[in-house]
């Protein structure tokens, strides 16, 4: 990479090379999903094409590419006690997806993923791995398919394939319904990048060191799975992915934290400007930070989409992430309203890729 990426290139990137390979870019949907009585907020990018995916819908495109607003914050995905501790989490996330409605397949998934990866984005292709299924359990073929399509990339390396079970590379929509193996693509940031260092744990993929990074996520919905366990083929095969947009920003700034992209610049220059921190002093007590930042961020685009602080529901999650904003503010000495200013950092960053973020004004 010659230069250094904006994350807003990074998303039109990503968008732009999947526009230019035949898929139609849509709109993210709200983090109110709408019709779906079984989610409180939107969690992933495959929410919008759920009915899609079991049939009960059809889009006038067969391949699609977005930019997925998410928040996790309650029920099986929460996030919320995570963040702050580390440089990974949010409540609020982008996903970006590349999607195939019985159209194109692995082949073409895997393909497409290195190319983006290595010769637009230029990421050294002897850091890059790919995981593939097998199943645990001995009931489900072994994902050969993916592995060998992963070993015809030119520059990749063979040995960088690696197996692994359910847990990690099987996916399913629900308990039953549709289901299929997944490849997940991940990058060795080096040996400076291990957390664990000093201690006997060995560093690999899939491993409990933070030295490797997933990216990437692609999965292969070619299966039904009924309550007695039977996995039938589905008529058409699907390709579902996610690519986590904080973390893809980090890896291509080369930073070792999303909160150190530009992303949340804005956000932490408006808190410095109010503590009166250097930027040393802040990254020596840097949870605080993150949880406003990253709360501010939620609060702001639920806001957006009409999520209100309230006392039930919805709308008490978001009065809940404002106070708990608020209260970490008063660790950095912060004993005054100030939210409403991170706020409008938000806004200066996002409101040109998500139009009603403008919405938004002053919130707190």
């Amino acid at each position: 990479m010659s230069k250094k990426l904006t994350g807003n290139q990074i998303r039109q990137d990503f968008i732009d090379f999947f526009v230019e390979h035949g898929h139609t870019a849509v709109p993210s949907m709200s983090l109110v999903p709408g019709g779906d009585a079984t989610l409180l907020f939107t969690n992933s990018g495959m929410v919008q094409f759920k009915d899609v995916f079991i049939g009960t819908d059809t889009k006038p495109y067969k391949r699609a590419v977005d930019s997925q607003k998410c928040m996790r914050v309650a029920g099986k995905h929460n996030d919320l006690e995570d963040v702050g501790r580390d440089d990974t989490h949010h409540t609020f996330f982008e996903m970006l997806g590349n999607w195939s409605f019985g159209d194109y397949y692995k082949k073409e998934a895997i393909a497409w993923s290195w190319q983006l990866l290595t010769e637009v984005w230029g990421l050294p292709k002897d850091k890059l791995y790919a995981t593939c299924f097998k199943d645990d359990k001995g009931n489900v073929p072994q994902d050969d398919e993916a592995a060998d399509i992963w070993k015809q990339q030119p520059g990749f390396d063979p040995e960088h394939v690696l197996f692994f079970g359910r847990k990690e590379n099987f996916w399913q929509m629900a308990e039953f319904g549709p289901c299929g193996p997944c490849s997940e693509i991940h990058i060795d940031l080096g040996e400076e990048r291990d957390n664990l260092r000093g201690t006997d744990h060995v560093c690999g993929v899939n491993g409990e060191c933070t030295r490797y990074l997933e990216l990437w996520n692609n999965v292969f919905i070619q299966y039904n799975l009924f309550e007695d366990g039977r996995l039938e083929p589905l008529p058409a095969k699907h390709v579902d992915t996610g690519m986590g947009f904080e973390r893809i920003v980090s890896v291509l700034q080369g930073v070792d934290s999303n909160y150190k992209t530009d992303l949340f610049t804005g956000s932490l220059e408006v808190l410095r400007s109010l503590t009166g921190h250097t930027e040393k002093e802040m990254l020596a007590d840097f949870t605080p930070y993150r949880v406003i930042c990253d709360h501010v961020r939620s609060a702001a685009f639920l806001i957006a989409d009409g999520v209100v602080p309230g006392n039930a529901g919805r709308n008490y999650v978001t009065r809940m992430i404002i106070r708990r904003g608020a209260r970490f503010g008063t660790k950095i000495g912060l004993n005054e309203p100030f939210l409403a200013k991170v706020a409008e950092a938000v806004i200066a960053e996002y409101g040109d890729f998500i139009p009603n973020s403008k919405r938004i004004r002053r919130p707190f």
